[in-house]
């Protein structure tokens, strides 16, 4: 009962009104019509349980990563892999180490096994290394690291993540969230995944919910040396994904061009969000820089943050107000449609007096 149960984004206002939903991170482009039409092709096996190997999946994902297929896990999203990864390998008497303003599924994770949260402080709202190795003490078992970060957006880099990695001891698993990382800018990733190729403590995990636009599915995976994911193997659900829901991925991976419109939306609407919240700085307004499909908007003058959700919320948009983060001054804003980007933007506006 100590333990606060992650709340996920609303869908529909106080007075139940559905509006613009742009609180959950969802893909505005929607799926792939590949994905969508390999997922209906699997109607006509309601009755077959899946692949418990999920050997269709792990090859696919193998090829197109250019990754070995039996180390790869998957879940019920990748939340059901960050939690075998804290089954794993932390209990009581355990310490695990994640940043401020992390991901609420990693205090879940560790408190559910009976292990001690530790949490590190952060750097302007970013992963802070040095916070986080100096946090590190015998009791250590796991550090979960979001790169790109949720709810923040900030990123790390592949020299930080290095760094990190590099002052861990050979017994703490460094769990990399890539649940965002195809949003990331250019050919800057952080190597989270050669990394996992090369060393024995390294575990990436990654989910088709965003860019892919399979939320509705659940589906996630993660990478690591063989030990680490043969301990979470014996702990995983044995039918986690669908049938169909691997029959969207596999042709969602395969359609580049939906990734790629959907990369190059998301840069671009972004980017102007970002810049039309600077435009607001006066008014107290002020953006993080975000590598992920959201940005985080704080708010620092006379206009609060509950009182901008309120405002969005009665002008007929959804965001993710986030107290429960530490964040009551900070509003999550999903990068939607145009018409979605521009319409918030507005709103915020109004709300601003500007």
């Amino acid at each position: 009962m100590g333990i606060a149960p992650y709340i996920p984004g609303r869908s529909t206002t106080d007075d139940g009104r559905k509006v613009v939903k742009l609180s959950s991170n969802e893909n505005p482009l929607g799926t792939s019509q590949a994905a969508r039409e390999a997922f209906a092709s699997a109607a006509g096996q309601l009755e077959r349980y899946p692949d418990a190997s999920a050997t269709q999946l792990r090859e696919t994902l193998a090829e197109h990563h250019g990754l070995d297929a039996s180390r790869i896990i998957y879940g019920n999203g990748s939340d059901e892999v960050l939690h075998l990864a804290a089954g794993a390998f932390a209990g009581p008497g355990d310490e695990v180490i994640y940043v401020r303003y992390g991901f609420a599924v990693y205090e879940i994770a560790t408190r559910r096994v009976g292990a001690t949260p530790v949490i590190a402080p952060d750097k302007d709202y970013a992963t802070d290394v040095d916070a986080i190795l100096a946090a590190v003490t015998d009791r250590t078992k796991i550090v979960f690291v979001a790169n790109p970060n949720n709810p923040t957006g900030t990123y790390s880099t592949r020299e930080e993540i290095a760094r990190l990695h590099a002052g861990l001891r050979e017994d703490i698993l460094l769990v990399l969230d890539h649940a965002y990382a195809e949003y990331i800018e250019g050919d800057a990733e952080d190597g989270g995944m050669a990394l996992a190729a090369r060393a024995s403590n390294v575990l990436v995990t990654r989910t088709f919910s965003k860019m892919y636009g399979l939320a509705a599915e659940r589906i996630g995976w993660g990478y690591a040396a063989t030990p680490i994911i043969e301990a979470m193997h014996r702990i995983r659900l044995p039918f986690s994904i669908t049938i169909a829901g691997t029959a969207a991925a596999v042709a969602a991976l395969h359609d580049r061009e939906f990734v790629e419109n959907t990369r190059d939306h998301n840069a671009r609407w972004r980017a102007w969000f970002a810049d039309e919240i600077g435009k607001l700085g006066n008014a107290g307004l002020r953006a993080v820089p975000s590598q992920a499909n959201f940005v985080l908007v704080l708010f620092e003058g006379d206009l609060t943050a509950e009182a901008a959700y309120k405002g969005l919320m009665d002008a007929g948009y959804i965001v993710r107000w986030l107290p429960g983060q530490g964040l009551p001054h900070g509003l999550r804003i999903t990068i939607g449609t145009e018409d979605e980007t521009r319409g918030v933007m507005a709103a915020l506006r109004d709300l601003a007096g500007d």
